[in-house]
């Protein structure tokens, strides 16, 4: 699987580009803004987006949704429990000082459970909330890698201090369901350098 890590936003969050080798489709997930690196990178890569997916729906991770779906006609992609925040992002953007356009509303609702296929790849949908209410966590067993937003990061978590987030709901996503992944599973995080499950089982201060 090609893996594409683009950090992009004043806020600098974590956008990553999966394609499949074989049939070039994409998925893109979570792109925070600046579509048009993340467009040129397809380009560049020859690849066909199938499916933009958010991991949660803060502003710093999906605020090129819009300028992405135009361009590419992909499905969108959201948790059920977060659809609404992508109505919000103007204001929500003001508050932190910054500025971001609403998106689209998403063309599939994503819940616990639910598979995302591309290509010969298939993501598995983990409900992972306590940041935001419907936060996911994408899971590709054959590559061993986790797709975690901004539920876990290298020695840390996410915040919880923001609208819909609880602490105990976060670890227990954390202790529950990323977990149970096998301890060498590489995180690709929303923010800052990727991790692994076994790293943040030995060392992260927060879930001892």
């Amino acid at each position: 699987m090609l893996i594409t890590d683009l950090v992009v936003g004043p806020i600098g969050a974590n956008c990553i580009i999966l394609g499949c080798e074989t049939t070039r489709e994409a998925v893109v997930i979570d792109p925070g803004d600046d579509a048009s690196r993340i467009l040129k990178a397809l380009a560049d890569e020859k690849l066909t987006v199938k499916a933009i997916i958010n991991t949660h729906g803060h502003f710093d991770h999906v605020g090129a949704n819009k300028r992405l779906k135009e361009a590419t006609g992909a499905e969108l992609m959201i948790h059920e429990a977060d659809a609404s925040m992508l109505q919000e992002l103007s204001v929500t953007a003001m508050a932190f000082g910054l500025k971001a356009e609403n998106s689209p509303p998403a063309d599939r609702l994503l819940t616990d459970g639910d598979t995302i296929t591309f290509g010969n790849k298939t993501l598995a949908v983990l409900h992972t909330p306590g940041h935001t209410p419907g936060g996911i966590t994408l899971y590709c067993k054959d590559e061993k890698a986790a797709f975690a937003g901004d539920t876990l990061f290298y020695g840390s978590i996410g915040r919880t201090d923001l609208p819909g987030g609880n602490y105990a709901t976060l670890i227990a996503s954390i202790k529950e369901q990323l977990f149970s992944l096998p301890d060498d599973t590489v995180v690709y995080t929303g923010h800052g350098p990727k991790t692994t499950i076994g790293t943040e089982k030995q060392y992260n201060p927060f879930l001892k």
